[in-house]
């Protein structure tokens, strides 16, 4: 039914149309006009963050939480600007979001106006922006199909200010359901499941889409049934079980012994990930000559993409890995009971290899704590029903392996490279989660980038815990610098400790930062403290930080 309503009026109607709940932003005059509307919509709720990264990060967690489309407001040119590298990163992992600004009038001949659809355009799947009231509801339509269809990312829509407060006649409706989950070629499926059949020792590497596909029981089922060896890629999802007897870890090509043990496989099945997509550069083929690719993902353009592959499957996960599940069948039990066996023991040596390695360290009980001491004191003091957010950066190993992740939402993880999205994705999740505890694992570096988020968690009385890896210094420079020295440029000596400004010499004091912004924390030296603090931590009703001293030494 048409009405009669101005830009700004249509901009909220359409949301609420969308079941749009929570907006997280950043105002600034421009967007003026719909902060002054929202008294009149009390159900939407409003996150403000004092800069845009951090706004970023609420809505990029809300959204991959929720498996919906996350909704964030940001402010003209420079605010946008501030935003640009998380919208990035969205794009790289598949995120759907719906990014706003306002702009200025369009009716005035202004040589500063910025184009801001321009602007954005690289770091987004379809950027536009508005000058007529009436253009508003059909481009929003457009824009939450667009963020939420394959591949998934964000898109940015703009509103000049004269779009705002101008007045039209306007439907405002919402699109409906869209799927675009595609099925599997029954020949490619055919092909693959012979491929797995006829293979002597095959891998598999899932990735995060995976997880989004809401295919992880499909792949518990397809390992159990041929027996082979898991790994996760350098993801953030949860798409495999870390406490699963065939789960060998996240895989990275970050070093030799890694990049070896796909050596000792003549089958690699890739599932909803880009496979051996790193930073540096190891050689224009990964795998050896014998050594055929299977490559599985829902997003044609990500198949086949870098990597010589074998064969090339365009399917959501769920129904790739259901198909090959049901091909397979119980056919060469024998072998593959063989090869769960060896698998099984194999991974319990190496899972017992670590374990005495970290706990025989001469650091195990030293001062400051080593991040092995801190993560094995974190997993057995969160509550059971605990989210961790993974932002932990060079100490991600350590987390990885001693807190266990069973399901999709037990730990979620700050995805892509921008540094800094620890503390919004912290708070976004426990938007996306009210009645469970929220622990965000951060670097200090990264925490300091957007350490102004911890007001938005008093402000807005965000219960969310923070715990932040404070070892003073850059150290995941110093982690990559020694990798490239290392395993790129194939020095014996390498300099990482040395590195030029990666050590901070006036560490920082989190706790004294986190208080005078009003969250209650607590500063954490010696590894015994760290259970009764959790529990402090959880028991108490808003949000709270504990400032975990550690070594940063490589």
């Amino acid at each position: 039914m048409r009405k009669l309503m101005t830009g700004k009026q249509a901009i909220l109607e359409t949301l609420k149309e969308q079941n749009v709940e929570y907006i997280f932003g950043n105002p600034g005059t421009s967007e003026g006009p719909l902060i002054d509307m929202l008294g009149d919509y009390p159900n939407f709720k409003y996150i403000m963050a004092l800069q845009e990264s951090v706004a970023m990060g609420m809505g990029e967690s809300y959204a991959r939480s929720t498996n919906s489309t996350g909704f964030v407001s940001l402010h003209v040119d420079s605010g946008l600007a501030n935003g640009i590298a998380l919208m990035l990163d969205a794009l790289n992992t598949g995120t759907p979001l719906v990014v706003t600004s306002a702009n200025y009038d369009s009716r005035k001949i202004n040589e500063t106006k910025t184009d801001l659809a321009e602007l954005v355009r690289p770091v987004t799947k379809w950027a536009v922006e508005l000058d007529l009231p009436d253009q508003i509801p059909s481009a929003l339509r457009r824009a939450f199909n667009e963020a939420n269809s394959h591949p998934k990312g964000p898109v940015y829509v703009g509103f000049t200010s004269n779009a705002l407060e101008g007045m039209a006649e306007m439907t405002i409706t919402r699109s409906l359901d869209k799927f675009d989950n595609v099925l599997p070629d029954p020949i490619a499926i055919k092909q693959a499941s012979e491929k797995l059949i006829q293979s002597k020792n095959p891998v598999l590497i899932l990735g995060d889409r995976v997880s989004d596909d809401q295919a992880n029981d499909e792949a518990v089922k397809f390992a159990d049934l041929i027996g082979l060896p898991v790994y996760q890629s350098r993801g953030a999802e949860v798409s495999f079980p870390s406490s699963h007897p065939q789960y060998m870890g996240i895989h990275t090509l970050r070093s030799q012994e890694s990049r070896d043990e796909l050596k000792n496989h003549d089958l690699v099945l890739a599932v909803g990930m880009d496979p051996f997509d790193e930073l540096f550069y190891w050689g224009d083929v990964i795998l050896d000559d014998h050594a055929n690719l299977i490559h599985i993902d829902p997003i044609y353009s990500r198949v086949g993409k870098s990597e010589p592959t074998y064969l090339g499957i365009v399917s959501n996960c769920k129904a790739a890995l259901s198909q090959l599940n049901e091909a397979i069948g119980s056919q060469n039990s024998n072998q593959f009971s063989k090869r769960k066996t060896s698998t099984i023991n194999e991974v319990e040596t190496r899972r017992k290899a670590y374990k005495t390695l970290v706990e025989s360290q001469e650091n195990w009980n030293s001062t400051p704590m080593s991040p092995a001491r801190m993560m094995y004191e974190i997993a057995n003091s969160l509550p059971k029903n605990a989210i961790v957010v993974d932002d932990a950066i060079s100490n991600r190993g350590a987390l990885r392996n001693f807190i266990k992740a069973e399901n999709r939402d037990d730990l979620r993880g700050v995805r892509g490279q921008s540094i800094g999205g620890g503390i919004g994705a912290t708070m976004g999740t426990q938007c996306a989660f009210p009645n469970q505890p929220v622990f965000g694992i951060i670097g200090d570096g990264s925490a300091m980038m957007t350490i102004q988020g911890l007001w938005t968690a008093a402000n807005d009385n965000i219960p969310c815990k923070f715990i932040i890896c404070n070892n003073g210094m850059y150290r995941v420079l110093k982690v990559n610098f020694n990798i490239y020295q290392k395993e790129v440029l194939d020095l014996d000596e390498t300099a990482g400790e040395n590195l030029l400004y990666s050590n901070f010499d006036t560490p920082f004091n989190v706790t004294e930062i986190a208080k005078g912004m009003g969250i209650t924390s607590e500063r954490i030296t010696d590894p015994s403290e760290i259970s009764n603090a959790i529990k402090r931590a959880t028991d108490f009703k808003g949000p709270y930080l504990l400032d975990i001293v550690i070594d940063g030494s490589l």
